[in-house]
């Protein structure tokens, strides 16, 4: 790591593990030691600290067979290094070994989708840390697995989807990853993969994102999990936590398998009971947003694409522009004063039908305390305009009546459905995709709970005990 520039590093989606973390994700494998020979697979391997990990525990669990590391690296950099450790497992334990000086991923068959459909098998055991780094979706590695790629995919998960390619029945892989994959339409493709022929049986949650790969700036959030090539789902997944690396405050909890993999295929990141519960919860109403004809989007207007249309003031033909700036208390303030906050265009592709909306913040930072943070806007208060726009650094809800844009302010606004949120995606960006996804009351019971908060003043208290009345 001193040798080579961070920023280098960087470019390659090269982040090297750390001693603790290797031996943390050695230990989650459940070794068959009657086995009279295991083939360990390290794609990306970097220095080999993980192919050694394995092999050291592997040893201290008491096997006494043949062990065989196969791994892959390109990078000229470290290759000399990773030579070096194979060595000295030679040497120590006499472990076979073969290194591969070839792209993982185009250098292998894939043949889509269908469970155990290839003869060619090798791992009992693979272990991985793979780059992290987007690619464009004709580059060669996207080409080579395109049944899980949707836009332009990110390396960690063609890697992913390789390994349980190459998985033996019945075995094992773990990886440490992003958390990205767990929910959202982008990563459809690979979570059908991926619950299509293996079922996961541990993860581990890390609460620092920033100290996992030591001085590495990863912003990302971080997990380490377990799969197991199988269609038998266990009853539980164990899923631990810890502060950082160094794995020195473990908190651990088995939650119920439906629970974390749910029926669309969405990976809920529960730690405790009171998540769990809010998960049971929410999953007892059974409609969503586009069900009842509200289904959120995205902001259209990308500002500065598009500075030719835009305006500081009012003028004729202008209509207003609405800003995450403009969520203020909970209701859409307009004007602010801001710049650009007026939009002049006949575009009908620029321009929203005025009515009834709820605004939704698509960033927050993480030090927020809510990620969830929405605004009424009302169009009896902005009757004069025929349109309106939104930038796409907002979400909106066209809502047909006051009362129902009132009503989905309760459920967003409400600790419960933000909490819930959280359990489901790790990142500060809300996602329309995964908000059309959850489920929410009947419509009758949204119209209510509005009725009752167009009265209140619009706190996260009020909207709690509304909902709590519903809810009980």
């Amino acid at each position: 790591m001193s040798s080579v520039p961070k920023a280098k590093r960087k470019k390659y989606g090269q982040f090297f593990t750390n001693a603790t973390t290797a031996k943390f994700m050695a230990s989650l494998f459940c070794f068959d030691l009657s086995k009279k020979q295991v083939d360990i697979l390290d794609a990306g391997a970097g220095t080999g600290i993980l192919a050694a990990a394995v092999v050291q525990k592997l040893l201290e669990s008491g096997y006494g067979g043949a062990i065989h590391i196969t791994c892959y690296e390109t990078d000229e950099l470290v290759l000399p290094l990773l030579e070096e450790n194979m060595i000295l497992c030679n040497k120590l334990h006499n472990v076979s070994y073969t290194i591969k000086r070839e792209n993982y991923i185009t250098s292998q068959n894939f043949s889509g989708f269908t469970l155990f459909n290839n003869e060619n098998y090798q791992y009992d055991y693979i272990i991985g840390n793979p780059p992290y780094m987007k690619i464009a979706k004709d580059a060669a590695e996207a080409l080579a697995i395109p049944e899980v790629c949707y836009g332009a995919p990110n390396l960690y998960f063609l890697f992913w989807a390789m390994g349980i390619h190459n998985l033996k029945e019945e075995q094992e892989l773990v990886y440490i990853i992003p958390r990205s994959w767990t929910s959202g339409a982008y990563f459809s493709r690979f979570r059908k993969y991926l619950f299509d022929n293996c079922v996961i049986t541990d993860i581990h949650l890390f609460e620092s994102r920033d100290k996992v790969f030591d001085g590495e700036s990863v912003l990302q959030e971080t997990m380490i999990v377990k799969v197991k090539k199988t269609s038998v789902a266990p009853h539980c997944i164990n899923i631990t936590s810890s502060s950082t690396s160094e794995f020195k405050d473990i908190r651990r909890f088995c939650a119920p398998y439906e629970t974390v993999v749910s029926k669309n295929r969405f990976v809920y990141l529960v730690t405790n009971d009171e998540d769990a519960k809010i998960l049971r919860t929410i999953n007892h109403f059974h409609k969503t947003l586009p069900e009842i004809n509200m289904k959120m989007q995205t902001g259209i207007i990308v500002d500065f694409r598009t500075r030719d249309v835009l305006r500081n003031e009012l003028e004729d033909g202008s209509y207003p522009l609405l800003y995450s700036q403009h969520i203020k208390n909970g209701k859409v303030v307009w004007p602010l004063g801001k710049e650009g906050e007026v939009i002049k265009t006949d575009k009908k592709s620029y321009l929203q039908e005025n009515g009834d909306f709820l605004i939704v913040k698509r960033f927050t930072s993480k030090e927020e305390p809510r990620r969830l943070q929405c605004g009424i806007y009302l169009k009896k208060k902005y009757d004069k305009f025929k349109y309106i726009s939104t930038q796409n650094k907002v979400n909106f809800i066209k809502c047909d009546s006051p009362c129902v844009t009132y009503g989905l302010y309760v459920l967003l606004n409400s600790t419960l459905y933000d909490c819930y949120y959280r359990i489901l995606n790790g990142s500060t960006q809300v996602n329309s995709t995964e908000i059309n996804q959850m489920p929410i009351p009947e419509r009758h019971i949204i119209e209510e709970m509005g009725r009752e908060l167009m009265h209140q003043e619009l706190s996260v208290v009020n909207c709690n005990k509304i909902l709590n009345k519903w809810i009980n």
